[in-house]
């Protein structure tokens, strides 16, 4: 990715990525590095990326993504490519219906049992309002990297000068 592993290594810090002990990061959290430096070369504030990713999260955990048993749930489906437009931003997750829509599937349960001795709901947090306040920055970051889009094509034809 043409960035120094300190830097790579921060990344995973501020976004609370847990790391790799032996400096041996699977597939999976490669390719969400990859989204993170392609988005922030768009000039994607690091902020709004961080926002974006605590609330896809958390909507992963009101559907219970997290009681999979594994301590990279939120990390398992990075690098997955079928269905690209039904999937999130920057976890990956492929939800199941075209993102531009703004409804999930109510009663969806990943996990076994709740974990919790109120639903969610019960609790105030509600899936279907944590996926359009993920949907409404996932558009914005999408609108700006279509305008980053011609400026990064320039820079690339400019650039080519200097082989």
């Amino acid at each position: 990715m043409n960035r120094p592993q300190l830097y790579l290594r921060e990344v995973f810090r501020r976004f609370d990525v847990p790391l790799a002990k032996d400096d041996r990061y699977s597939d999976a959290h490669l390719a969400f590095l990859r989204t993170v430096v392609f988005l922030r070369t768009l000039n994607i504030a690091e902020d709004r990326l961080r926002d974006l990713w605590h609330l896809e999260k958390k909507l992963l955990q009101l559907l219970h993504v997290d009681s999979a048993g594994s301590p990279t749930w939120f990390l398992d489906a990075c690098g997955l490519t079928s269905h690209p437009r039904r999937r999130l931003l920057l976890t990956n997750f492929d939800l199941g219906f075209a993102l531009p829509a703004r409804a999930v599937q109510l009663g969806l349960n990943l996990a076994e049992k709740l974990l919790e001795l109120f639903a969610g709901k019960e609790m105030g947090e509600d899936a279907i309002r944590v996926l359009g306040e993920s949907l409404k920055l996932h558009h914005a970051i999408c609108a700006d990297v279509v305008a980053e889009r011609p400026h990064v094509i320039s820079a690339n034809r400019w650039a080519r000068r200097f082989k």
